[in-house]
This record gives C-alpha cells, structure tokens and sequence, in this order.
C-alpha cells in the first residue's frame, strides 16, 4: 500500500521484542489535498536501523504493507491502530512556512 500524509511525530527508535532488532516509528496524518479535517492516523514503522531524515510536518510518501495492531491501552481497554510496516518512507516535500513570517521571526527559515 501507499499512503502520503504529513509527519506527525518524529521516528523514535525501538527495539522488537520478537527480534531485537532495532525500527523506528512515527505517525503519520493522511492529507488529501487542501485542509483534511479529518485525517486518517497511521503509526509507521520503519523496519531499518538507520533513522529516516524526517521532521515533523514534512509531506511523505510511505510504501509498505498495512496491518492492524491491536493492544491493551493504559487503561486496560482494548484499542487498535492502523500501522504500516515500512520498507520505504520518502519526503515529497518540507512543511509549509507558518503564515505572515512567523516561523522566520521565530528566528528559523521558511520552508518552502
């Protein structure tokens, strides 16, 4: 499957409990084009141990295979998400500047 969105989180390594090999993991928000006020979420794990070059806001393309984890919450409930296990996750392109320059009087450079 594919599925382009924006980096929600940024990757966080983690370690299989089945393998023990390190992924990393990110969510990622579904975008269609325009404003999507309702986005579908993903968590994406990246099955590789080098760190994909991704930061929060970015457009990305992931390929991978969808599953669906299911788990015991914090509050002992059942829940489930939608998670793709990645072989691929590509930025398309960086973060929109923040509107009227704020993000450069914040003393960082617009994104384009």
């Amino acid at each position: 499957m594919q599925v382009f969105g924006n980096v929600a989180t940024l990757p966080e390594r983690k370690k299989s409990k089945n393998t023990g090999k390190d992924y990393y993991e990110f969510r990622l928000a579904e975008s269609q084009r325009g404003v999507d006020t309702t986005p579908t979420w993903y968590t994406v794990r990246v099955m590789k141990d080098t760190k994909p070059q991704l930061d929060k806001g970015d457009f990305v393309k992931v390929t991978g295979k969808l599953k669906v984890d299911c788990y015991l919450s914090r509050e002992g409930k059942p829940a489930c998400t939608a998670l793709v296990i990645a072989f691929e996750a590509t930025k398309i392109a960086r973060r929109a500047a923040e509107p009227d320059g704020q993000e450069e009087m914040a003393g960082k450079p617009a994104h384009v």
